[in-house]
């Protein structure tokens, strides 16, 4: 290639890697715009909660979500304040993003007052909320206590605590990964490089994610948004380091940049797209989910990788050749200096060590990480992840969980966010008797456009009737429990039972419906998915390293090390930090996760020792291929555990708990299985570690 094209090339990607970057970043701070954490829309089309609120505007005015105002007194609240409270039902009922206002209803006891505020369709809960609580709190009379919950107090609440995952979380990714950088390569301008390729890689990401949702193609909610900057952060300085490393190695057998940057291209082409391909083909297998959520982080976190892969092997060679040497400053690699010694009496170093150790007593170090590994693992029998109350979902401070415990103490604890039942208007009365049948329902009303608070009693003698549409009508029942309590989805559970036996075409919806749904939607999608992600990933690795042994070894190791992960990270829930339980799809991301980056790390190193055998014999082969990867690789894992661990500066949850699961099972897979699991067992099974392939059936290099 003429020397005007080794110039002109790398500028040229360069350049287009910054236009990408230009228009792009823009748009971290607009994702919110086509962001939803509306929990309805990420339910299947199939649950009965999805098919009840796409009906619901049939029976009544369609609205947003309500938010339930409660106000407090000790003692019980004066006639001055029910008349304050009266005046700001008034109040609320004339703000524009307030669609209708219930009268100020008292508690039996009289120490509490209850209103409900239901916002209008296409008001922004966030703002709407916050607003009303700035109302609420200059109408409190002194000593008098003022909370707005119920399901738009929780969606403000949400939304509030993701509202850092823009700013916060991608500053502390990248400030922890740039630390480790500036530790791993004592260079200023190296880490510089590898995260701005981390960096523009997630602007190209954000921009075509943007547009897929603005076009309804993919949802995009707060965990979606979270996942894809740490993952892009994560798996593009990986890719980054590999190369890296690749080429550093070049740069002591070629004098020039070019040399250097085809011979690093050829090492780490197939590793770095074969594991990118891998977690690609893993995050995709989420598109058999019934839910929605899950199905949205499958192409989204699948365009991530490609563009952490895009990035890592076009603009970091480009920024490599430019720099050369002068990137690894004050350390350069020179011209003809010695390769480290890898293996032998005069290997030097940690891994010389390491390696040493595994060829020594192979078989004792493999026992001893499988017995240690599966001891870990007996944690799971404690793990508590069938779902969490939605008030729970928020870590810290929650005025919608503190308004739903006092709207429980003096009213149903259902009030204002009813399960609603669409049935036969020629059955009405049966359904009606079949709902107040149930334990744990308070009362139940029916949905009627032409009264003014928008539903009508059962038993009124005149005035409002019941709307009917298609020949059903909708009946709202008043739960006696919190809406988002245990006891709550068991009220459900046996609503739907006693309605159907009326009934067989009812459905049931409302809020405590739909966590029901997503409960056990969540539940059947991780006993699927999980076995399809193994079978999928064992395919691959089969392919790649042309042998059925060595990847059936890979799988059950990075099984073992999530059964490990997930089982610490059940006992640190339930006794360190006393979670009240985890959502259905922790395990099912946290195994997607692991499971594909965890073969990552051992592609990165069984390519490498494949590579090695092949020159040097299967035993000799192992050691050289730790030898080589062990820093780059134990590197890449430390970056991508603390890019992990800094979702849980977002205080939700489902986040905090994937970050603890995904970044200490990353490091157990990059310090216990990458390094001292998988290479002994491939040293202790020798040449049968590559059978049936050509490797298997030589004694010595070839």
């Amino acid at each position: 290639m003429s020397r005007f094209l080794r110039i002109v090339l790398p500028a040229l990607v360069i350049v287009a890697w910054l236009a990408i970057a230009s228009v792009g970043g823009p748009y971290f701070g607009k994702i919110s715009e086509v962001s939803t954490n509306d929990q309805t829309s990420f339910l299947p089309a199939s649950a009965d909660a999805t098919k009840l609120q796409e009906r619901a505007s049939e029976f009544r005015q369609a609205s947003g979500a309500p938010a339930i105002i409660v106000l407090e007194r000790d003692g019980g609240l004066t006639a001055s304040d029910q008349r304050a409270a009266g005046t700001l039902a008034a109040d609320l009922g004339k703000r524009d993003d307030v669609q209708g206002v219930s009268p100020a209803i008292p508690s039996e006891d009289g120490d509490a007052v209850e209103i409900v505020a239901t916002l209008t369709q296409d008001a922004d809960t966030g703002d709407a909320v916050e607003a009303i609580r700035a109302d609420v709190d200059d109408a409190l009379p002194s000593g008098v206590q003022g909370y707005v919950t119920g399901p738009a107090g929780f969606t403000a609440d949400l939304t509030e605590a993701f509202a850092g995952i823009d700013g916060i979380l991608l500053g502390v990714a990248l400030a922890a990964v740039f630390v480790i950088l500036i530790i791993v390569y004592r260079s200023p301008l190296l880490p510089i490089l590898v995260l701005g390729t981390a960096t523009f890689a997630l602007c190209a990401s954000i921009l075509v994610v943007w547009w897929l949702a603005k076009a309804d193609i993919v949802t995009v909610n707060g965990q979606v948004q979270g996942i894809l900057s740490i993952l892009v952060i994560g798996a593009a300085t990986d890719y980054a380091l590999l190369y890296t490393a690749r080429f550093r190695e070049a740069l002591r057998d070629h004098r020039t940049g070019w040399g250097a940057t085809k011979a690093a291209l050829r090492g780490s082409l197939e590793p770095i797209l074969a594991s990118g391909g891998t977690v690609i083909v893993g995050v995709l297998c989420l598109l058999l989910s019934d839910l929605n959520s899950n199905k949205a982080l499958g192409p989204v976190a699948a365009i991530g990788i490609a563009f952490s892969l895009l990035a890592a092997l076009s603009l970091l060679p480009a920024l490599l050749l430019a720099f050369r040497r002068a990137a690894f400053w004050p350390l350069r690699p020179a011209y003809g200096s010695a390769h480290p010694v890898l293996t032998g009496p005069d290997a030097r170093g940690l891994w010389a060590r390491v390696g040493r150790l595994v060829s020594r007593r192979s078989r004792v170090v493999w026992i001893v990480c499988t017995v240690g590994l599966l001891a870990m693992g007996t944690g799971l029998v404690g793990l508590k992840a069938d779902g969490v109350p939605q008030s729970d979902l928020v870590i810290g401070s929650s005025q919608a969980r503190d308004g739903q415990d006092v709207l429980a103490d003096h009213f149903p604890g259902g009030s204002g966010s009813p399960a609603q039942v669409i049935g036969s208007a020629a059955k009405v009365d049966e359904l009606a008797d079949a709902i107040t049948s149930v334990d744990g329902v308070d009362s139940v009303v029916a949905a009627a456009k032409d009264a003014p608070s928008g539903t009508v009693a059962l038993d009124q003698a005149s005035g409002a009737t019941p709307t009917v549409s298609r020949g059903d009508v909708l009946l709202e029942a008043t739960l006696s429990d919190p809406a988002d309590s245990d006891a709550a989805e068991q009220t459900v559970r046996d609503l739907r039972t006693a309605v159907e036996r009326v009934d067989p075409d009812a459905i049931v919806g409302g809020a405590t419906a739909t966590a029901v749904d997503t409960n056990d939607t969540g539940v059947r999608d991780r006993t699927l998915i999980i076995p399809v992600v193994l079978a999928v990933i064992l395919l691959i690795l089969m392919l790649l390293l042309r042998s059925i042994v060595a990847p059936l070894v890979l799988i059950g190791s990075v099984i073992v090390s999530f059964a490990a992960a997930l089982g610490v990270g059940a006992l640190v829930f339930d006794h360190v930090f006393q979670f009240p339980g985890a959502d259905p799809s922790v395990p099912l991301y946290s195994f997607v996760f692991l499971v594909a980056l965890g073969v990552d790390y051992n592609i990165f190193l069984m390519t490498r020792v494949r590579e090695e055998a092949l020159r040097h014999g299967p035993h000799e082969g192992v050691l050289r291929g730790l030898g080589v990867t062990g820093g780059v690789i134990t590197s890449a894992g430390v970056v991508l555990a603390a890019t992990f661990a800094a979702l849980g500066v977002i205080p939700i949850l489902f986040l905090v708990q994937i970050a603890f699961v995904v970044a200490f099972g990353v490091l157990l897979d990059t310090i216990v299985v990458r390094s001292l699991l998988v290479p002994a067992l491939a040293h202790d099974l020798g040449r049968r570690a590559w059978w049936p392939s050509r490797l298997s059936r030589a004694d010595h290099h070839m």
